[in-house]
């Protein structure tokens, strides 16, 4: 679409501001300077007051204006600390700016400001800077707790990064009470020397009330839990069972032995495989995915709502799925002993795990067996007679299905793809939502096996629709940061590990040596997850940029269509790809609009690991209230200036407070990241195993505080 003139001559401001020769000059000089008619002198203001409000440019005190470049200043995003420092992300990129508390100029959690750098980076110190406006707020409501004072109310935010309680005026109160959670519109930002203000807009009942604490989630980060009534009307006469018409045209794949394998409780079914050998002793392994693009035609309300949500959103009590149950857990679950509509990519993989010969096609299968992980590993390492019998007619696939993963691994690791096996736990909730158990999540032979698989066919359909230069949604992984490395490598000499580099730069082969040489030692979990942390975050791309961390050149994800938009979405234009109708005028607009669907996908993903992240801490802390006076063992997860972190071993994080901490005078010393008593130079560092006691848990600030205690004292 064309520019309109308004746009234009912003721009043409702008050009001015930016040469090198322009020095600030005040409007008179600029109107006179671009001979501007004083017929559109109002026009000329109000333009360069936009320009102000986006930030593109500044005023000084005296009148003068300038772009921001000019006068060193650069827009970001404000991400603030409880403490009331905080960091700009610079929006171009590059290394975090530290914010001291006297210097945020009002600026809150997410807001989008204009900062001046004041103090470079150097010596293990990050740069320094000042905030000069708040471009655009962040955050327009909050979730918080309320308190009840004389006359008025406040708010103290669920999000720790919020530094300010939220005043509530009596009248804007809606009758909560303290201890109640509630949801707040905040009317006023408030100032260096004043809190913000707000008022209640709904009240989500009682902190300790059964669920409140999830719905507080649900509410924070805005999930959508109910289906707009327009999507249930349009899957109102959604059949339960495949039509034989729809059948028509596809790949028939339902003589071939095909199975599911999931974890117990799974009821959305979105891949199943089928394996044989061939007689050249190469496998031919079949990927069938759910054909969820049949049944959510693009620019409906049902493909609008799952573009809205991105992704299910997987909560410690329950699922917001992308897609209705009727679909997820309906017509496009791959369910046993019935008929379904898939996407297959048959893949014949040789005996290197190198695939030699591949299709992708649209199909129907039958699955003939829904197998659990546990099942399965019993079958291929227990080798449990029961199973062996009751699976007889599985049983020499799975074996051969083992032979394949192993293959597949090998070639990973040869390649130096990274695997990250961090301690992930399953909390496990009674029928109130109350915390009973928190284990180590089960990763096994059958996890692991399905992983390769699906690993295996994500790289295959990114390869080759990127020869095809068609658009499509890459799943991308950058090297890590140069800053984050340097870090990395500093603190993996305190271990004893050492970094080779090649013409100055980390192949992902050397993250895996160091998590190997790491493995089985005390300090294993410190170290991965130190490695992963200098790594970037994957995200979705309309172009492909390889994935660092599997070492792979092309890499997409294509295999979970029901709880992932990106995977709808790549279905749909192979489907058009495969049909030769991605061509001309339909061929552009996709072009188009995947830079903005990818970007949207990765937002939607962040937001969902935060609140799944979000309600595991809660859990989390809930389950350590009746625990105080308890001694457990623990690693030093992270050390600070005001206190010295440590997990335990069920994955709980709690605080040592530096000031609780009186058998000596403890700093931080931030160069060797440890905490140094000054008379008897007892340090704590990152990765050392420590017995600790649990002396306070607030549910109310999702804090769970230790002290330490000696070995003897913990023997007593």
């Amino acid at each position: 679409m064309e520019k309109d003139i308004w746009t234009i001559r912003k721009e043409k401001i702008l050009a001015l501001m930016e040469t090198e020769a322009y020095t600030p000059m005040k409007r008179k000089e600029i109107r006179r300077l671009m001979e501007v008619p004083e017929e559109d002198r109002e026009d000329f203001d109000r333009m360069i007051e936009e320009l102000k409000e986006e930030g593109s440019v500044f005023e000084t005190k005296k009148g003068k204006l300038a772009s921001p470049r000019a006068l060193q200043m650069a827009r970001g995003t404000f991400l603030s600390h409880a403490k009331g420092f905080g960091f700009v992300a610079p929006e171009n990129g590059g290394e975090d700016v530290f914010i001291p508390a006297a210097e945020t100029n009002g600026a809150m959690q997410q807001d989008k400001v204009l900062y001046k750098v004041t103090g470079r980076s150097g010596g293990g110190k990050r740069a320094e800077g000042v905030i000069i406006k708040v471009l655009e707020r962040g955050l327009n409501r909050i979730v918080g707790l309320y308190e009840q004072g004389k006359g008025f109310g406040f708010v103290i935010a669920d999000d720790r990064k919020i530094g300010k309680d939220i005043f509530i005026a009596r009248e804007d109160s809606m009758g909560a009470v303290s201890g109640h959670k509630v949801v707040v519109e905040i009317t006023d930002y408030g100032d260096e020397r004043r809190n913000p203000e707000g008022k209640i807009t709904e009240i989500l009942g009682h902190i300790n009330d059964p669920g409140v604490d999830i719905l507080s989630v649900i509410r924070r980060y805005e999930l959508p839990v109910e289906f707009p009534g327009e999507v249930y009307d349009q899957i109102q006469n959604l059949e339960t069972e495949v039509r034989e018409e729809d059948k028509e045209g596809r790949e028939d794949l339902r003589d071939v032995l095909t199975i599911t394998i999931d974890g117990a409780d799974a009821k959305d079914l979105d891949d199943a495989v089928s394996l044989r050998k061939l007689h050249n002793g190469n496998y031919e392994l079949g990927v069938h995915i759910a054909d969820v693009s049949h049944y959510v035609p693009e620019g409906t309300p049902l493909d609008k709502e799952a573009y809205a949500r991105g992704t299910s959103v997987y909560l410690v009590d329950r699922v917001i799925p992308m897609l209705p149950h009727k679909l997820s857990n309906g017509i496009c679950s791959l369910n046993p002993e019935t008929d379904r509509l898939t996407m297959s990519c048959i893949m014949e993989i040789d005996e290197k795990g190198n695939v030699a010969h591949y299709r992708i096609v649209n199909s129907v299968i039958y699955s003939n067996y829904r197998m659990t992980y546990m099942a399965v590993r019993e079958i291929l390492e227990d080798k449990t007679p029961e199973l062996l019998e009751k699976y007889a007619e599985i049983v020499p696939m799975l074996e051969e299905m083992n032979e394949l993963r192993q293959i597949l691994g090998e070639k990973r690791k040869r390649r130096g793809s990274v695997n990250f096996d961090l301690p992930e736990s399953k909390i496990i909730l009674d029928e109130e939502g109350k915390p009973v158990e928190i284990r180590p999540e089960d990763r096994n032979i059958a996890t692991n096996l399905i992983e390769e698989f699906m690993l295996v066919c994500n790289e295959t359909v990114a390869e080759s629709f990127f020869w095809q230069e068609v658009p499509f949604v890459f799943r991308s992984h950058q090297e890590p940061d140069e800053e984050k490395t340097e870090k990395m490598e500093q603190f993996l000499r305190g271990f004893g590990y050492y970094v080779r580099k090649k013409d100055g730069e980390i192949h992902p082969r050397e993250f895996q040596r160091i998590l190997s040489q790491a493995e089985g030692k005390p300090e294993e979990r410190i170290i991965t997850r130190m490695v992963l942390r200098s790594m970037m975050q994957a995200r979705y791309t309309a172009d492909n940029q390889g994935h660092f961390g599997l070492a792979a050149k092309y890499y997409c994800h294509f295999t979970s269509p029901i709880r992932r938009y990106p995977d709808l979405e790549i279905h749909r234009l192979i489907k058009l790809i495969l049909a030769g109708e991605m061509a001309g005028k339909r061929e552009e607009n996709y072009r188009k609009k995947m830079p903005e669907i990818a970007l949207h996908c990765s937002r939607r993903e962040r937001i969902a690991e935060d609140a799944e992240r979000d309600t595991d801490d809660l859990k989390k802390v809930e389950y350590m209230l009746d625990k105080i006076g308890q001694s457990y063992r623990g690693i030093i997860s992270g050390v600070t200036n005001w206190g010295i972190y440590v997990e335990l071993e069920n994955t709980v994080e709690g605080m040592v407070a530096l000031s609780q901490m009186d058998d000596d005078y403890y700093a931080f010393d931030e160069r060797t990241m440890q905490v140094v008593g000054r008379c008897s130079q007892k340090a704590y560092r990152l990765g050392d195993q420590v017995q600790v006691v649990v002396t306070k848990v607030s549910k109310e600030l999702g804090t769970v505080d230790f002290a330490f205690v000696e070995e003897d004292e913990a023997e007593m």
